[in-house]
This record gives structure tokens, sequence and C-alpha cells, in this order.
């Protein structure tokens, strides 16, 4: 796995747009994360359909073509610096082959922020893009709009990426050890149902893999593990970084089964690492060189995530 290209970091006046991939935005909260990015000193834009609903699936955030049609045109807007994603749930993967790879590619990197349901967005980005991207708070999400930690290290990562080269989380090794690698990740459930498609990676070997995952029952989560690692998905990993379980079984009930997976890999694995589905949820870098120590729960970047 090698690192990827890393995007310009923001500058006060940088203009983003709000994208939304998934579900639909609720209104006041896409309004209130406006007011945050602009206190930030940043031109936030909206995509013309962030606040659409599906006529006949109330749980995407307009039709597939509209969501990819605001994606497409946010990346390839020549006086854009970022594309923000407003909130996950679902439908990235029913209009991610309505992209214009290529248009994208031609538009040039810029910083790209999601998690949940984008972590089939952030697979594209790194396979058809070789862009690192952040999984991080969306502008609609209610992490970002009321915990000062979320916000706070997402905006260190935007404006002053060297200041945060060290992400120490304050959590503990499942299983001890220092590795190396390259950053990936995202929701398990996601990684799971990427499998075998076009725009994800066909295997993890020599990354430093983060997981995380919201709502999901012990044994489906059992499940999605089991089939990375039949599928040789997890064959070569370097490390292992836990995250959230937002709406699990309570993790006292969770680890034995993450223990049993993941132990066999014979790999760094630390748990309670902070990112994903959690309050103040921290932003992680994918696609850049770090070094994982399990025993201190810090992952440090060998350079800054933006340049």
């Amino acid at each position: 796995m090698r690192e990827l290209a890393r995007p310009l970091r923001l500058a006060p006046g940088a203009r983003v747009a709000v994208v939304a991939p998934s579900g639909p935005v609720p209104e006041e909260r896409l309004q209130a994360g406006l007011d945050v990015l602009r206190a930030w000193d940043l031109d936030p834009v909206v995509a013309p359909h962030v606040l659409d609903r599906h006529g006949t699936f109330d749980y995407l955030a307009g039709t597939d073509a509209d969501r990819a049609a605001d994606l497409q045109a946010a990346w390839c807007d020549p006086s854009g610096d970022a594309v923000l994603c407003a909130r996950g749930g679902y439908g990235v993967q029913r209009m991610t082959d309505l992209l214009d790879w290529e248009a994208m590619r031609a538009a040039g990197p810029k910083v790209f922020v999601g998690f949940s349901d984008i972590t089939a967005l952030h697979e594209a980005f790194a396979t058809r893009l070789g862009l690192v991207t952040l999984h991080g708070p969306m502008a609609a999400g209610t992490d970002f709009l009321k915990n000062a930690r979320a916000q706070e290290h997402l905006r260190a990562t935007l404006f002053a990426p060297e200041t945060v080269r060290v992400i120490a989380s304050g959590g503990r090794p499942l299983v001890p050890g220092r590795a190396r690698g390259v950053t990936l990740g995202g929701c398990l459930c996601l990684l799971a149902a990427e499998l075998g498609t076009a725009h994800a990676r066909p295997r993890a070997r020599g990354g430093l893999l983060c997981l995380e995952d919201v709502g999901e029952e012990t044994y489906r989560l059992d499940r999605y593990l089991t089939q990375l690692l039949r599928a040789g998905w997890l064959d070569g990993v370097g490390g292992v970084l836990l995250g959230s379980w937002h709406a699990c079984e309570p993790y006292a009930g969770l680890r034995p089964m993450l223990a049993d997976r993941l132990g066999g890999l014979g790999v760094p694995v630390v748990e309670d690492f902070g990112f994903g589905h959690c309050e103040g949820a921290l932003t992680v870098p994918f696609g850049v060189t770090a070094e994982l120590d399990a025993d201190a729960a810090t992952l440090t970047l060998d350079r800054p995530a933006l340049r």
C-alpha cells in the first residue's frame, strides 16, 4: 500500500462546498453547521440538492443522479478548496458509479471530509484519485455542531495540520505493539459491502486499518469481520485501530468477539481510539504513512495530513 497525494490545507476565506451524498439533511442542522464554518472564516457553498428527499425512498437525499451531480460539480469547481459531506446514512454506493472519475481526476486535488456511509467514497477517492481524505465530523452532524473537541480537532487538521501529527486517543491496547503503515478504513459494514466492487482496494496489506460502526448486533459485526478475513482482505495488514461502536452491544460484550476475530492477525490492535460515531470524534486522515503505538494509544503521522 502506497502513501497518497496530500491536498493543500485550508486558509481563511477558503471556499468549501457542502454536499449530501447519502441521507436527507435536517435544514436546521445544516444552517447551524454553516454558521460554524463561517465562524472559522470559511466560505461555505451549499450544493443544489442537499436538502432534497427522494420521492420514493425517504432515506435518500434526493435522486442518485442529483446527489452524484452535486458531488461532481463541487469537486470540479475550480473556485472550491474543499468538499465537506453534510451527513452519512445510506446512499453513496447507489451513486458512486454515476461519477465521472476522469473529470474529477483532471480537476485536481482538494480536501474531502466525511465518515460513516462516506467510507465508500474514501475508498473510491483512494483508488480512483489517489488522494488523502479526512475521516472526520460532517457539517450537519450532531457531534460537529455540539462538541468542542470534535470541532477543534477537525479545524486544526484543516488549517494547521502540523499541530495534529500525533493523534492521542486515550485508548488502550487490545493487542500490544507498534506498527507502521498507510492509514485506511472507516465503517466496518461498508468495507465489507465494498468487497469486489470497482472502487474498493483489493486488500489492506501494509495498512493501518481503522474500524468502527454504529447500531449493529455483535453477530453482524462478527459476520463483517469474518467476511473480510475469508476474502483475504486483511492478509498482511500492519495494525488495527478500533473506534466507536455506538448503539451496538455494550463494549464489554463486544470486546471478546473483536479479540477473537482480530487477535489471530498477529498485529497490534488498539481499542477505544475515539473516532467514528462517538462524542468528540477525532479526525483521522486516510492515505498517510504513520506509526501506531498500541500501548500508548497514539497514531503518529510521518507528515502532516495536508500540505
